[in-house]
């Protein structure tokens, strides 16, 4: 990852743990071309419906702007599974047997392409949240179609397999 991308990565991982501490959960997306745009979506693990419509809105602004680069990052409980990571939306409900909270995220740079990784998140007993470092995964990964950003990434590469 290029310091471009991991700047605006820092920005949009900040935003969305600030949103956490105020116990909101919103997917936040910047932008960067010829100006940056950033747009924060508060119903983003709604459904499948809404994701996919932020993630239609965020293209349609990326094309305005001629990106260059963008990140995305929302907050999540994951579970690793057999066939991978099973993800849902963070509730009040306590952490089940195996999940981890994370914040989700995903950078693409037109020259230097895509990264994903996680934000590990604990809590202390009062509930208040206690982050890690943004961590890379070094290993390929498939990421799912519903893998947030997913959606945006295939609308502006055409890649469908991105």
């Amino acid at each position: 990852m290029n310091d471009a991308c991991r700047e605006l990565l820092l920005d949009v991982v900040g935003r969305v743990q600030r949103a956490v501490r105020e116990r909101d959960c919103p997917a936040v997306v910047a932008l960067e071309g010829h100006r940056t745009v950033v747009m924060e979506e508060y119903d983003y693990l709604r459904d499948d419906e809404t994701a996919t419509a932020f993630e239609h809105r965020a293209a349609e602004q990326a094309r305005g702007i001629a990106v260059q680069r963008f990140a995305f990052a929302v907050s999540q409980v994951w579970l690793i599974v057999e066939e991978g990571v099973a993800a849902r939306a963070v509730s009040n409900l306590p952490l089940r047997q195996g999940e981890h909270e994370v914040i989700t995220w995903m950078t693409y740079d037109a020259g230097d392409g895509v990264d994903y990784g996680l934000v590990p998140v604990g809590r202390r007993p009062n509930g208040e949240p206690v982050f890690g470092d943004p961590e890379v995964f070094e290993v390929p990964v498939q990421a799912r179609a519903t893998m947030p950003g997913r959606t945006l990434l295939a609308l502006l590469t055409g890649a469908e397999d991105a």
